[in-house]
C-alpha cells in the first residue's frame, strides 16, 4: 500500500504590504495631525502659519510691558494718566530719565546695589562651591546627615526667618558686633544658600571619578584637582549660580529695607520705593527702567551660559 505525500504546505510571501504606522518610526510618531498631511503644501502653510502666530503671541506679551515702561517715561505726566492710554507718545522727551538720574539719586543706589551684589556673590561663590566640593569629592563622615540638614532649610518659610536673621545681624553671637547699615548684613546671610549648594554638589556628583583619581595619580592635591580640574569643568554651573545669587540680591526688598535705616545706603529696590513719594509718575518709571538695565544686560550677555548651566545636569560625563 503506497502512502500519499502530504500536500505542500504554503509559504506566507516573504514580502507583505505593511500598513501605515508599522515602521518604528512612523510608530513613535502619534500627533493629532499626520505627517503626511504635513508634508503637502497645505499642511506646511498651516504649520508655519500658526507657528509664526504663536511666536507673535508669546513675543506679544513679553515684549509690550517693556515698551510700556520705556515709553511711558518719555511722555508728559498728563499724558500718562490719561484714559484711554496712547500707545505712541505725543511729545517725545528724555526728561524722564535726567530727572529720574538726578532726583531719585540714582547712581548713589546703583552703586549700593553693586557693591551688595558683588560681594553676595563672591562669598557665595567660595563657600558654596568649597561646601559642595567637600560633600562630593571628600566624602566626611555624616556627609548625607549635613546635607539633609543643609537641604531642610528649604522647607521653612523665608518669612520665619527674617526675625532670627535681623536679631543675629543687629547683635552677632560671641563678638557682639552690629552690622546693620554695612554690606556685610546683605553678605553674609547670601553666603547660606542651601539651592545653589545642591546644585554644585549635584553637578560635582557627575565628573568621572577616573578624572579625579588621574588628577591624584598626577599627584595633585585636594585644592589643586579643585582649581585646576573641577572648576573649569563646572564653568556652566557656576554660570547658572552666578546668576542666581545677582538677580537674589538685585531684586531683594524686605531684607534690606529691615538691615538699612540710612537712605544714603539702600539699594535700588528699597530706594524706589522710598523716594516715589515726591517725584512724578514719569521719573519713577524712568528710575525702574534704569534699574532694570542692568540685569537686561547680564542676561543677553550670559544666555548661552545661562542655557548650557541649565542643561548640564542632564547629563553625566
Amino acid at each position: 500500500m503506497t502512502q500519499t505525500a502530504p500536500p505542500p504546505v504554503r509559504k506566507a510571501p516573504a514580502v507583505r504590504a505593511r500598513k501605515s504606522g508599522d515602521t518604528p518610526a512612523e510608530r513613535s510618531v502619534r500627533t493629532v495631525i499626520s505627517p503626511l498631511a504635513l508634508a503637502g503644501r497645505r499642511g506646511k502653510v498651516a504649520y508655519w502659519s500658526v507657528f509664526a502666530l504663536v511666536v507673535l503671541l508669546f513675543a506679544f506679551a513679553f515684549l509690550f510691558p517693556v515698551y510700556w515702561m520705556v515709553t511711558g517715561a518719555m511722555k508728559p505726566p498728563e499724558e500718562v494718566v490719561r484714559t484711554p492710554p496712547t500707545l505712541v507718545p505725543e511729545q517725545w522727551r528724555l526728561s524722564g530719565y535726567t530727572d529720574a538720574w538726578e532726583l531719585m539719586r540714582l547712581p548713589t543706589h546703583l552703586w549700593n546695589t553693586v557693591v551688595q551684589a558683588t560681594g553676595a556673590w563672591v562669598l557665595q561663590i567660595v563657600f558654596c562651591t568649597a561646601a559642595a566640593y567637600s560633600l562630593s569629592t571628600l566624602k566626611p563622615a555624616f556627609g548625607n546627615v549635613i546635607l539633609g540638614g543643609i537641604l531642610a532649610t528649604l522647607m521653612v518659610p523665608v518669612q520665619a526667618l527674617v526675625v532670627p536673621k535681623y536679631l543675629t545681624i543687629a547683635d552677632m553671637p560671641l563678638i557682639h558686633v552690629n552690622l546693620l547699615n554695612e554690606p556685610l548684613a546683605i553678605w553674609l546671610p547670601a553666603v547660606a544658600n542651601a539651592f545653589n549648594l545642591y546644585l554644585l554638589k549635584r553637578f560635582f556628583d557627575q565628573i568621572p571619578r577616573d578624572v579625579l583619581e588621574a588628577a591624584e595619580i598626577d599627584g595633585a592635591g585636594r585644592l589643586r584637582t579643585l582649581w585646576s580640574i573641577v572648576l573649569p569643568l563646572s564653568r556652566p554651573v557656576l554660570g547658572v549660580v552666578s546668576i542666581f545669587a545677582l538677580v537674589a540680591v538685585w531684586q531683594d526688598f524686605l531684607w534690606p529695607l529691615m538691615v538699612f535705616s540710612d537712605t544714603e545706603k539702600q539699594p535700588i529696590s528699597v530706594a524706589l520705593v522710598q523716594l516715589s513719594q515726591n517725584v512724578p509718575l514719569t521719573v519713577l518709571i524712568g528710575a525702574m527702567v534704569i534699574a532694570s538695565i542692568p540685569m537686561v544686560l547680564m542676561f543677553l550677555l550670559f544666555q548661552r551660559h545661562i542655557i548650557a548651566g541649565i542643561s548640564a545636569g542632564g547629563t553625566k560625563g
